[in-house]
Formats: C-alpha cells, sequence, structure tokens
C-alpha cells in the first residue's frame, strides 16, 4: 500500500537553475504523490504499468482512450533489426524516383513542403557520417534489450499469446546479387543477426511468396504481435487491475508551479495538479514540450496501412526491399503497411496512399489475393511522431526536475515501448541507468 504521509520535504525537487543535470527526485517522496502520464499509447502504457510496479500512483490521461492513435494500426512489427537511422545519403539518388512514383513509399503534400523544410534540413545534417554512426549506436543500445523487454512485459501482464517470435524476412526481387550481398553485410557487419537466404529457401518458410522473389534476408531474433490494439488493451486492462487510473480527456495545457512545486493539467473538462508529470504523447508531444520550455524538431510521418480480410499463411512479416513495405499476419487478416507520408496532424486520410499497398502485395502473395480489390481492405492512417535523428526523446527535463520525457520513436514505437518504459522507471526513481540516457536528451536541440 501507498504511503500517505504527505509531511515529507521535497526540497530536491526545486525548479533547477544551475549547470548540468538536475538533482534526482527522491523515489520515496515521489512515492507518496500521483504521477501523471499523458498519452495512452504504447509507449505511455508500457510506462504506466513499470512506474506503478515501482509504486507510484499513476494517471494516465489520453484525449482517445487506450491504444487509440498510431499505436492501434501499426505494422505490428518488434523491428529490432531497424538498427540504421532514417538519415541516410543513399536515399537521396532515390528521392526524386520515389517522389514521382504513385506507388512509392514516400511523398509530401505540397501545401505541407515549406513547413517541413526545417526537420529536413536537421534530416540532412544527420547524414554526415560521424552523426550517423553515433546515433546508429543509440539506436542498438535501446533494440539490444528490447525484445527481452517486451517478453518480461507480456508475460507480467498475462498476455504472451500477443507476442509471436518468429523472426522477419526481407525479400528481393530480381535484385542484382552484390547488392544483396552488401544489404547482407552490412547487418551483419552491425551485429545483427541475420541469414542469407535464396528465393527457394524463402518458400520453404513461407511457401504463399511469390516466385519473383529471389533472395532474403531471415532477421531471426525479431517478432511481432497479431495485433496491437489488443496488446495495447491487454496492458490497460493489467494497469487499472493494479490500481492505475486511465482517463479519457484531452490535456490542453501543462505549466510548472514553481511555489508548491507540481505541474498543473488543464484538459478538456478539468483541473489537475500531479507532483510529477511524464510526456508520452506521441505525435502530440510538441506543444507540450513547448509549454515547459522546449522547442524540440518533432514532425509527424502519416503512416498508412490497408487491412485486408483475407488470412495469409505467413508466420512472420515480409518486408520488400525494392517495394519499401511490410506484410504482417493478423489474427483478422492481413495487414500492409509502410507508406510515409508528410503533411501534418489536420489533413485527412488519403484513400490512395493506403491502395497504393495493395498492388504490392498482391506481387508478393499473388495466390492469396488473385480475386482481391484494395477496396475490400480497411485504410487506415496514423501519426508517427519522428526526429531527424532517428532517436526518442527520453529522460528527466533539465529545467524541471519533476517533468520526464518519452517520446519521438518514430517507426519503432511498439519495438521500444518496454526498453524505453523499463529507463523511464530507472530515471524517475532516481536510479543508475542500464543505458546512458545522454543520446536521447531533450537538451540535445538546444
Amino acid at each position: 500500500m501507498l504511503n500517505t504521509d504527505t509531511t515529507q520535504n521535497y526540497n530536491t525537487q526545486e525548479t533547477y537553475t544551475g549547470g548540468g543535470k538536475p538533482p534526482p527526485l527522491l523515489p520515496t517522496a515521489l512515492q507518496k504523490d500521483k504521477l501523471t502520464i499523458v498519452g495512452a499509447g504504447i509507449v505511455g502504457l508500457s510506462a504506466a504499468i513499470e512506474l506503478i510496479r515501482a509504486g507510484f500512483q499513476v494517471t494516465v490521461i489520453d484525449k482517445q482512450g487506450a491504444g487509440a492513435g498510431a499505436s492501434k494500426g501499426n505494422a505490428g512489427h518488434f523491428a529490432t533489426e531497424q538498427v540504421f537511422p532514417l538519415a541516410d545519403p543513399a536515399m537521396l539518388s532515390k528521392l526524386p524516383g520515389m517522389l514521382m512514383d504513385p506507388l512509392g513509399p514516400f511523398r509530401i503534400q505540397p501545401s505541407y513542403f515549406l513547413k517541413a523544410l526545417p526537420w529536413f534540413m536537421r534530416f540532412l545534417g544527420n547524414m554526415l557520417p560521424s552523426r550517423r554512426a553515433h546515433n546508429c549506436q543509440a539506436i542498438k543500445m535501446l533494440n539490444q534489450d528490447a525484445i527481452e523487454a517486451m517478453k518480461s512485459l507480456v508475460q507480467f501482464c498475462g498476455c504472451e499469446h500477443l507476442l509471436s517470435l518468429n523472426g522477419s524476412l526481407l525479400v528481393f526481387e530480381n535484385t542484382p546479387m552484390r547488392e544483396v550481398d552488401k544489404e547482407f553485410k552490412a547487418y551483419l557487419n552491425a551485429g545483427v543477426p541475420v541469414s542469407l537466404l535464396s528465393g527457394d529457401e524463402a518458400r520453404l518458410l513461407e511457401p504463399s511468396l511469390s516466385k519473383n522473389i529471389t533472395n532474403a534476408l531471415y532477421f531471426t531474433q525479431v517478432g511481432h504481435t497479431p495485433d496491437p490494439y489488443s496488446l495495447c488493451l491487454a496492458l490497460a486492462a493489467k494497469f487499472e487491475e493494479l490500481g492505475g487510473e486511465l482517463v479519457t480527456e484531452e490535456v490542453l495545457k501543462l505549466s510548472a508551479c514553481k511555489q508548491d512545486l507540481t505541474i498543473s493539467l488543464e484538459t478538456s473538462s478539468s483541473r489537475r495538479s500531479t507532483k510529477c508529470v511524464v510526456i508520452a504523447a506521441g505525435a502530440w508531444s510538441k506543444p507540450f514540450a513547448k509549454q515547459l520550455g522546449y522547442t524540440v524538431p518533432l514532425e509527424t510521418e502519416r503512416g498508412y496501412h490497408l487491412m485486408m480480410p483475407q488470412k495469409s499463411t505467413l508466420s512472420r512479416p515480409v518486408a520488400s526491399y525494392n517495394r519499401k513495405f511490410i506484410i504482417t499476419p493478423m489474427l483478422d487478416g492481413t495487414r500492409l503497411a509502410g507508406t510515409v507520408e508528410f503533411g501534418g496532424l489536420k489533413a485527412p486520410l488519403v484513400n490512395e496512399r493506403a491502395d497504393c499497398l495493395f498492388p504490392h502485395a498482391k506481387a508478393l502473395l499473388p495466390e492469396l489475393f488473385a480475386n482481391a480489390q484494395a477496396s475490400d481492405g480497411e485504410r487506415w492512417m496514423g501519426f508517427r511522431p519522428s526526429m531527424p535523428d532517428s532517436l526518442p526523446v527520453l529522460g528527466r527535463s533539465s529545467k524541471q526536475s519533476n517533468v520526464f520525457f518519452s517520446f519521438g520513436h518514430q517507426h519503432l514505437g511498439l519495438t521500444w515501448s518496454a526498453i524505453t518504459a523499463q529507463l523511464l522507471a530507472e530515471e524517475v526513481q532516481g536510479k543508475q541507468s542500464s543505458v546512458d540516457l545522454e543520446p536521447y536528451s531533450i537538451d540535445r536541440f538546444s
């Protein structure tokens, strides 16, 4: 049971104005007060589980409810093989072709180009070899224990059936062998467990794959969930079972109160006060960071999926090297995902961006989709919160020692949700972090 004695002296929580890192909060002090998480996606829910397990009194607030945003419709892939930052110089020569291709994986809405330009300038800066190497290492540090952290989380929440560890495939269609081998060696040299397969060997694993597939990389130590939304709901149910409070309200404003060392939250229907706040609002985190004194270069990648009712015989996700998309077997059908569109948070879903996934899927799984059409599927669009360096914002604020961040997980929100929750819980408790959080600090943008 939580100690309700509130006579503890909170001098260690004063707003920090000196140099360096602020003094840690006393865990015993925090445990007597409320901790609020803004955001109930997979990142916020995972953090809520870890923090309530550590003894905190936790409230999670989200305008849509548990897992209703990007966490609901992601590709379901625990992609720890993705160790390379998105800012890759090799993409520069391919970018014009991608933008011109109506079936291509990348698009910028013309009306949004100027608004996105500052983010892209930072993105280009992260293509420099030194920055790319730094970011790659920071990605690998989160990836290395991500699967184990998720295994522990689903076991604790009693939803092990929502985690499958069958690996994944990256398939190639008539790609020159030198290019395939280059990709294989890049992953191998980065320490990613991977095997190089012929097309026939790939079809031994997944017989429904097209005969046009000539090679594949088999990532053996990754996994997927057959239902990302059910995973979120399972975490939310466990959180509430443990005494956590899940509130469906829109947070409008955050402000730090120096007088009583609290954080005030103004929502759509109430005003709340909390001793500690965690910003885990995904693509909506930027204005909250601004209210607390930070300007972060967070941009929204609008990710699409087309959920087809046909159930494949696939036992693992299959990504296409040539087509830049992914197919994941789900409990209620087959999910096609992977396109990127820059257009902000307000523009409506563009049907064509979802529908363009179908011909690619039909090329890889011709028998499954022989008599299907894109209109059979359910279109969906969600917002990926992406930083130009492909790293999340994770850890304590240097301005207010009772403010913490966990957002900007880009394409790896599902993958990193459990591991960043563990690291955040260590940070909130003032423990020595098992991973150096400096690369993920919000101050890196100052």
